[in-house]
């Protein structure tokens, strides 16, 4: 029997240490001047089935603010993706299959978390699919300020995120999933798309790292 299409309920979790994290089969080290951000899907309708004040949600938006003010400062560029809502159901595709039909036009669905609100010079995507390059210029966009690795932070790791990394990697963008910066629908899940990304195409590393880097 199929499981239910739509988003869990997910419950509090602490998020992994810097010595649980697995050790990367890629060889990559983060430079400013060669990366950009990612900040994924981080909007109220994703968000709202977290248990609040709690985490890993609190957490989370505290160190991708963090990444993101550092990243401005430091001429990073700060990319977002967004999905719409009231998808038609042809655009939707086979994730309605899997999620349903996704946020409606509800003024608390689609805006991002007002903690992580875009800034003037950031670039806000619309999401298609699962990968933030799919149907969007993203890779156009990292290639023409010369950047050519993606540090990817948001939600939710297993989906969304990890694929974009597996993207990242077949297009030659060397990706990093910022282990504490991600959120997932469960502690099991968050440290297998940690894994997997690390056994095959991303480096995990702390918001820590990303820091001092910037």
């Amino acid at each position: 029997m199929s499981a239910k299409p739509g988003l869990p309920t997910i419950p509090p979790y602490d998020l992994p240490r810097r010595e649980e994290l697995p050790t990367p089969r890629g060889p990559w080290k983060l430079e400013r001047d060669r990366a950009a951000l990612l900040i994924h899907d981080m909007q109220n309708y994703f968000l709202r089935v977290f248990a609040p004040d709690t985490s890993p949600l609190v957490p989370v938006i505290a160190h991708i603010a963090a990444l993101a003010e550092a990243a401005r400062a430091a001429g990073v560029p700060v990319f977002y993706t967004a999905q719409e809502g009231n998808q038609d159901r042809r655009d939707r595709g086979l994730q309605a299959d899997l999620w349903g039909p996704g946020m409606s036009g509800a003024p608390e669905h689609q805006p991002i978390h007002a903690a992580l609100a875009p800034q003037p010079g950031d670039f806000v995507l619309v999401k298609h699919r699962y990968s933030a390059f799919q149907r969007s210029n993203l890779e156009t966009l990292m290639r023409a300020r010369g950047r050519d690795q993606l540090v990817i932070c948001g939600v939710y790791a297993h989906i969304g995120c990890t694929l974009t990394a597996a993207d990242a990697f077949m297009r030659d963008i060397e990706p990093f999933l910022v282990a504490d910066a991600l959120a997932d629908f469960s502690r099991a899940k968050h440290d297998l798309a940690l894994a997997y990304a690390a056994d095959v195409c991303a480096v995990p590393l702390m918001s820590a790292d990303v820091l001092e880097v910037l």
